[in-house]
């Protein structure tokens, strides 16, 4: 398939640079999976949405304050980085914008610097000087890694409001978007109505939202991310479907861990391992009966994902839908559910 054909309706204007508040008053735009009319919820409506036994599944990858400013040494240019994942003792692959000598010094404040060993195209090696570890340094002087497209600069709110209320493991450097909207106001209500929740982890990484450049989409090549199943959400799974009940997905990481993870009868193995799974139209599904998910970038391998799940003609219906009803976009914006 042909890149352009993921140009999905979108409107500059309708790009969210914050969270709704309270989280579950986000706008939730409920499409039918076999088509139908399109409807107008909140999020904080899913309770009555789903059906008791129902299982929901959320990503709980905590995202690192990964994005790092610096000074080369000479010169003292300014530097900005990211750091993606730990390569061994004080090792990181990072994205650094610019051309960097393997050599060079970059200070990070008078106590800690990084020294670039090595870049290539998908991204460099650095390792770390600082009597601290990385995730403290990370902590101390680190920014929460927001998209491009939110213009504005990371604020302190941003280590709340970029973060799940299901975060536990650190390893993320971007937000599986579709769980911000999640209160625990809502998850006492699911709870009382009988819906399942269950955990995944899929640290994100460049291989979510690395652009997609060639022409044809089956030449565009995923980075891998490191995901777990645990033992648990494998046997909430097995119970929903004996009970001939929904896996709804929240969020595209977990279809990708779940379909990763899922065997050719709809079950899933409890593992730890990496995934550079490429959903496209023409996926067949095992393991995923609904979806929840934010309104993505056209051209991304977020919508083709979506695509696969739901049709390509049917999202660019919902998309129509939630530019001319006013939805907000993206990472901060409001959210589908296609059941």
């Amino acid at each position: 398939m042909q890149l352009a054909e993921f140009d999905v309706p979108f409107d500059p204007s309708l790009i969210a640079d914050r969270p709704a508040e309270p989280r579950d008053q986000a706008r939730l735009l409920v499409a039918p999976q076999s088509g139908g009319p399109l409807s107008h919820k909140k999020v904080a409506d899913l309770p009555a949405l789903l059906a008791e036994g129902d299982l929901l599944v959320v990503n709980d990858s905590k995202v690192l304050a990964a994005r790092l400013t610096g000074r080369k040494r000479p010169g003292g240019g300014k530097v900005e980085l990211l750091l993606v994942r730990p390569l061994g003792p004080d090792i990181w692959e990072a994205l650094i914008k610019g051309r960097m000598k393997p050599g060079q010094v970059i200070d990070l404040d008078a106590r800690t610097s990084v020294t670039v060993l090595a870049q290539g195209p998908t991204g460099s090696t650095v390792q770390f000087s600082s009597a601290q570890p990385a995730a403290d340094v990370m902590n101390l002087l680190g920014q929460m890694p927001l998209p491009p497209y939110i213009k504005r600069e990371p604020v302190d709110q941003d280590r709340t409001w970029y973060q799940t209320i299901f975060a536990r493991p650190e390893g993320s450097i971007a937000a599986p978007t579709a769980s911000l909207h999640f209160t625990e106001g809502l998850r006492e209500a699911l709870r009382e109505r009988g819906i399942g929740l269950a955990t995944v982890t899929l640290h994100v990484g460049p291989g979510t939202f690395r652009p997609v450049t060639a022409d044809r989409i089956e030449d565009h090549v995923m980075h891998p991310e490191r995901f777990e199943v645990p033992a648990e959400t494998v046997e909430a799974i097995r119970r929903a479907k004996a009970a001939g009940k929904r896996v709804v997905a929240v969020g595209t990481t977990v279809v990708r861990t779940l379909e990763a993870s899922g065997n050719e009868a709809g079950m899933v193995r409890s593992m730890t391992g990496d995934t550079a799974l490429f959903i496209t139209p023409g996926y067949r599904f095992r393991v995923v009966d609904a979806l929840m998910t934010n309104f993505h970038l056209p051209r991304t391998t977020l919508v083709m994902l979506v695509s696969a799940f739901v049709g390509l003609d049917r999202l660019r219906e919902i998309y129509r839908e939630a530019v001319q009803e006013r939805y907000r976009f993206y990472s901060y914006g409001d959210t589908m559910l296609i059941l």
